[in-house]
């Protein structure tokens, strides 16, 4: 059990020092070892359905859009929909296209009374690199975590 504190801790100490709401910041390896073995950890990802469609999804993620596609405009059931699917006690992880979004998500969520947050840094696709394009620096898929596509 001392390595998921280890993590915890870490992520908390990186979420501290960028004064996120939430409990912390963890990235894609840290995320998926917490899913593997925090009793009743959630991974929800808040990428649009196109995203899950056409980009990749992860297994046994909970998929919440935080904005909605076509448009873009925000999910208001956002909340209302994680309540749903999501117990408040859970150790929740958010994931988006590169780590943007779920912020918003992780901070929603803790305003609503979910109490250990995380956002997951880089998120599924990671940064752009110098050409503009994803999936070469960081993110889930370029760590080998699961996914699979459409």
């Amino acid at each position: 059990m001392g390595k998921l504190t280890d993590i915890l801790a870490l992520a908390q100490a990186r979420g501290q020092a960028l004064e996120r709401p939430y409990a912390g910041e963890l990235t894609p390896g840290e995320a998926y070892e917490l899913l593997q073995q925090a009793p009743g950890a959630k991974l929800v990802d808040v990428r649009t359905r196109a995203e899950w469609d056409w980009v990749g999804r992860v297994p046994g993620a909970v998929e919440i859009e935080w904005n909605q596609y076509p448009g873009g405009v925000r999910n208001p059931n956002f909340v209302a929909e994680l309540k749903r699917q999501v117990d408040p006690e859970s150790l929740v992880m958010f994931l988006c296209r590169s780590g943007v979004r779920s912020i918003g998500a992780a901070t929603a969520a803790t305003e609503a009374g979910y109490g250990a947050c995380y956002n997951v840094l880089e998120g599924f696709e990671g940064d752009k690199d110098a050409n503009g394009h994803r999936n070469n620096i960081g993110g889930w898929r370029r760590a080998g975590l699961p996914w699979h596509q459409g």
